[in-house]
């Protein structure tokens, strides 16, 4: 008989422990968060709380913490795999990590994006690529651009598929941006213009959208983005007046070696990973791991 190793007290990935005491999220209350209701935050004025998570783990723990959204984002290409963009990923590495994420069975809402070259030939491939990343366990997809993607947009919600926009710095356009680079300080109705910037989020809205991030923006460009929809903005890089955030998991837990304006460490994981594995190979080296009480008899 297989002998279970851990014991009886580790949690399996999906199990919820309650929350610490004083905290503001109520785990047995926290009803599931769905697309009208993140549609419904706006109106309200409650900010909503998004947050990149690529596996099982990760999105148990976000969800434990009360996010309201978790983006399975193309971004796992330059924090997990080491990619210097997120041009590279796969439709099918997306599948894979929207797989994990959906395991954990987490109350946020699952967004998975759509990887570069897998909605822009047609309208038609945007569909099929989003029915993939639905049928790996999201509950929505992301994709970037505005204007010239909102045909797109609009066939993908045409087959009841919930699309989150994404304008601004559109990590994908990395190669006409000339890098990671603020958008909208320029006036004008060309790609990453002012005014192109103001049309782009119109038109994702017009094409049913239901929520739209905002990446890499003026704050008052942002503000102004925010009054003229009627849909819920999430602003990365864009300033507080937005109707929520979003930040990379590994930015905020300090997992990250990159610094930006934009991101603040909550913490310093990569540090505490260090000590705790440099203390386990020191024990290793000096055979004091394992000991008689961690051996089996």
């Amino acid at each position: 008989m297989p002998v279970a190793i851990g014991g009886p007290e580790r949690a399996s990935v999906g199990t919820r422990a309650p929350p610490p005491e004083g905290s503001d999220v109520t785990d047995a209350a926290r009803p599931k968060i769905t697309v009208p209701g993140i549609a419904a935050m706006k109106s309200s004025g409650e900010l909503i709380s998004m947050i990149t998570a690529y596996d099982a783990t990760f999105a148990t723990m976000v969800d434990e913490a009360g996010i309201d959204m978790i983006l399975v984002g193309d971004s796992v290409a330059m924090v997990v795999q080491g990619r210097a963009n997120t041009i590279g990923v796969s439709l099918a590495e997306m599948c894979y990590h929207v797989r994990m994420v959906a395991a954990a069975e987490p109350r946020a809402l699952i967004v998975g994006d759509l990887p570069f070259g897998t909605y822009q030939s047609s309208p038609q491939q945007a569909v099929e690529s989003s029915v993939e990343v639905l049928k790996a366990g999201a509950e929505a997809v992301k994709l970037e651009g505005g204007v010239s993607v909102a045909e797109a947009i609009a066939a993908i919600t045409a087959v009841d598929i919930p699309v989150v926009g994404h304008i601004g710095l559109t990590p994908q356009s990395y190669h006409r941006m000339g890098g990671h680079r603020v958008q909208g300080r320029t006036e004008g109705s060309t790609p990453g213009g002012r005014e192109r910037l103001l049309a782009d989020a119109a038109a994702v809205e017009d094409a049913g959208a239901f929520a739209l991030v905002v990446e890499g923006v003026p704050r008052n460009l942002a503000a102004e983005i925010t009054e003229a929809v009627g849909i819920p903005t999430i602003g990365i890089g864009a300033g507080p007046d937005c109707d929520g955030q979003v930040l990379v998991l590994h930015d905020v837990l300090g997992l990250s070696d990159a610094r930006y304006k934009f991101t603040t460490q909550y913490a310093n994981l990569k540090q505490v990973g260090i000590e705790a594995v440099r203390a386990y190979c020191d024990d290793v080296k000096h055979r004091r791991w394992p000991d008689d009480e961690h051996s089996f008899h």
